[in-house]
Formats: structure tokens, sequence, C-alpha cells
């Protein structure tokens, strides 16, 4: 064991994330074969060019930046005038007309918001219920604050939310509910009539808690609903939800890293959960959100990506996935595909693809062996062009 670092990280690092794993993985393949004749689903990356507005704002914040202060300190909950007209686009998503901009946090992304958050909430050994299977970076979020994540496995091939299972669950050191919907890896998204349902099962229970559980919502793919779907409010199902996003997918600015969480204005006490936040939004080194990212996304609020491009590739690799006779549920959001592995092992599955060229994420690094992961955020002709290899490694 190195002394050079913590135990629980050189864990960590020797476990690494299999996204990275297969996207390093993948990076080798395309410097071997070249990067034509191999086919990359691995990493969550969204390709589609941001909205055409955005040179234009661009172009206006450079300008604005030159003046003083225009790229100093900001409060560290965000702008506030970014805070309110938040909060009036939240209000209306998540049927919560009392939602103020004093209720939202900006953050540094989706992940700050989850980060931050578990700081705020969090003693350790508390849990952290999810359903399964879930995006990775979950537990290493809660645990750096001792926080323990409690997959719980939902049935495939659909993965639809069975809130029996995550209330059968339910220990005295739960802390959170953490839902994500429309769902990374799986593409689910989560019917009305669950989410209430929990939600109704978690306000009973905090009538006999001292400490509450809190459900929380990571919807960083809200507007990723395909099919005539829609994603179902959450905010106002309980006092004790809270519910966060960002703008790295919607308008294709990952890198800009702008995120945000909101809270019930019903919660009592949320005045001090609001400051707890702001203050471990600070004291974990984020300060605030970058200021050219909040204007930016503040700006394109109204704005979004061309989901049509996602729609057509979401149909492309369904056929295909199809063809090659791979069993798997049509996503009805986000931009991934979770098949079934033939035979079950999901990681000799992903190399038996890997020798045909195309890059897979195993199903068990997202907490569901069996299954693999394909992200279709690449062009069409890259979806097409991997059905022969896809036939060929599943023959």
């Amino acid at each position: 064991m190195s002394h050079l670092i913590a135990a629980d990280i050189e864990t960590a690092l020797q476990n690494a994330s299999w996204i990275r794993r297969m996207f390093e993985a993948g990076a080798e393949l395309k410097k071997a074969r070249g990067a034509e004749n191999v086919f990359d689903f691995s990493l969550g990356n969204p390709d589609v060019p941001p909205p055409a507005k955005t040179r234009e704002v661009l172009h206006a914040l450079a300008d604005d930046a030159v003046r003083p202060c225009g790229l100093g300190y900001m409060p560290n909950a965000g702008l506030p005038a970014f805070r309110e007209a938040l909060a009036k686009k939240l209000a209306q998503e998540q049927a919560c007309p009392a939602l103020q901009g004093k209720h939202v946090i900006v953050t540094v992304g989706a992940a700050g918001a989850l980060v931050a958050f578990f700081r705020a909430v969090l003693e350790c050994g508390d849990e952290v219920l999810v359903p399964s299977p879930y995006f990775v970076e979950y537990g290493f979020y809660c645990g750096h604050f001792g926080g323990v994540l409690k997959p719980v496995p939902m049935q495939g091939p659909a993965f639809t939310l069975d809130t029996n299972a995550l209330l059968a669950a339910v220990t005295d050191k739960t802390r959170v509910i953490l839902l994500n919907s429309p769902n990374n890896p799986t593409g689910a998204v989560y019917k009305a009539e669950d989410v209430e349902r929990l939600a109704t099962a978690i306000n009973e229970l905090n009538r006999t808690r001292e400490r509450p559980i809190y459900l929380l919502s990571d919807e960083p793919y809200r507007l990723f609903a395909f099919d005539g779907v829609s994603v179902p409010p959450v905010l106002s199902h309980s006092p004790y939800a809270a519910v966060l996003g960002s703008f790295s997918k919607s308008l294709s600015l990952a890198g800009e890293r702008i995120g945000y969480i909101a809270l019930n204005p019903n919660l009592e006490g949320v005045d001090t959960l609001l400051a707890a936040i702001t203050m471990t939004n600070r004291t974990l080194g984020y300060v605030n959100a970058p200021i050219l990212g909040q204007r930016l996304a503040m700006a394109l609020l109204n704005e979004r990506v061309d989901l049509a491009i996602y729609d057509e590739r979401r149909k492309a690799m369904a056929k295909v996935l199809t063809e090659a006779g791979l069993e798997f549920a049509l996503p009805q959001g986000a931009f991934y595909f979770f098949p079934k592995a033939p035979g079950g092992d999901d990681v000799a599955f992903c190399a038996k693809l890997m020798e045909h060229g195309i890059i897979a994420v195993p199903g068990r690094g997202f907490g569901m062996p069996g299954y693999i992961r394909l992200c279709c955020a690449v062009e069409v002709d890259i979806i097409e062009r991997s059905a022969a290899a896809f036939k060929e490694a599943c023959r």
C-alpha cells in the first residue's frame, strides 16, 4: 500500500470508473486501428452544438467582461438575477409556484450541487438510497463525508421505479433517497404516480423521525424525453424534496460547469438548509459557479439544443441493436441504451465487442452486472456503420 495517499482513495484508484477505463481503452484502439474503424459509445459527452444564439451572447459577454469587477467575486449562491430567473422557470417545471430566487443556489454543475448538499446534511454512517443501476460517481459524492451509498436493484429491462423496494430498504440510518430521471444509464423516465407515492411515503415516515429523509432528484437530462413522454415534477410533492440539474446537456455547456439546486419553500427551517448549502458551496472550494457561465446560461435559459438530432440517433441505435438480436428497452429519455449482455457476462461481452471495434461500458460499472451501457451521443453515421460489428460480436 502506498503511504503517499489516503487508503480509501488508493482503493478508489484501483477500482477506477469503468466509463473512464473503457474510454481510455477506446483511445488506444483508435491509435492502433484508426479512429474511423472504432465505434466509441463509452462516454456521455454531449456533442450537438449549443443553440445558435450562443455566439451572439458570448460576444456580448466579452464586451461586458472588461468593465471593472466584470469577472470578480459574486454572492456564493450565485447571481441574484440568475437565481430569480431560474426560480421562475423551475416553478413551472416543478409545479411549485411558491419557489423564489432565494430557494435556488447556483452550483458548479449538478455534481457540485450533490456534493454541497451531501456535505450539508450527512453525518458519518448516514445512508443514501439509490435505484440501481445508477451513476457510479454518486458513491464518491456522498462517501467523501462518511455517507454510505446503498443501491436498491430495480428490475430490467425497463428499470421502472420500484417504490416498494426503495421503502423496504429504509432504515434508521437512511438520510437521502436519490432519484435520477431520465436515468443514466437506462434512459428510464419514472412515472408520476410512482414518484408521488414515494414522496407521500417519505412525508409519512418523517412524521416520526427526528432527522428527516430527503427526497433528492438529479435531473440533468430533464429536457431529454422522447415520444411524448413527460418528466414528472418532484419538488412539489414533499417539503423534504430538493431538485438539482445543470445546463451541461440541455445547452451543450458541459465545460462551463453551471448547475443548481432548488429546495421546497415549505420545508420547515428551509432558510437554515439554504444557508448550510451556500456555506458548503463556498467552503468546499467552489466559492461560486463561474460568472461567465452563469451569465451565458441566464441568457440562454429558454433555449435548448436540437433534440431531434438525439432522437434520430436513438432510433438508429435501436435499429442496430434490434438487428443484432440484443434485448433492451427503448429508452424514454437521456441518450443511453442499457441492453442485456448475451450470456450474462457484461465484462466478457464488452471484450468481445472491443474485438470488433465497439467500445461499451460493462453494467457492473453502474451497479448492475449482466448489462452494458451504450451512449448514442455520437453521429448517426457512426451508429449505422457499427451495425455489422454488432452482428458479428453477437453471432
